[in-house]
């Protein structure tokens, strides 16, 4: 079973949109579709994040917070490398490549423009749209 790791925008975007590509994302990994990974500084990144006032609108801190918890129990935990190798032109985006190699994860999914000009795979990073063409895809 292909394993991936979705970035913060990615699980914070199929949180807020029930019927975008992120969202049907997160619907086929709790179907078995795939294994998704998390990691302790994806989850605290992602909990910094859903704590924002601005995300009041849309969800409550605790709900946020049951999210957050949800996916630590649920996903696989990987753990983070102590000190990640520059990668990309945002220095705060390296942990996720990190994590992802030091875990093995060959696929990577993000909306961020500079994970997505990542060339030195793995991981592969793709795009949600591309990740369930993938998926919708088969193994082979």
């Amino acid at each position: 079973m292909i394993r991936a790791l979705l970035d913060t925008g990615i699980l914070i975007s199929a949180l807020l949109s029930p019927t975008g590509s992120p969202a049907r994302l997160l619907t086929l990994w709790v179907q078995g579709h795939y294994e998704l990974v998390v990691s302790s500084k994806l989850l605290d990144k992602l909990d910094r994040v859903l704590r924002r006032e601005k995300f009041r609108r849309y969800l409550t801190l605790s709900e946020a917070a049951r999210f957050v918890s949800w996916l630590g129990g649920t996903a696989l935990g990987v753990p983070d490398p102590s000190a990640p190798a520059q990668h990309t032109a945002d220095p705060n985006d390296d942990y996720l490549i990190a994590a992802a190699r030091a875990a093995g994860v060959p696929v990577l999914v993000s909306g961020d423009r500079h994970l997505l000009a990542f060339a030195e795979p793995p991981p592969v990073v793709m795009t949600p749209a591309a990740f369930l063409r993938l998926l919708r895809a088969g193994p082979g």
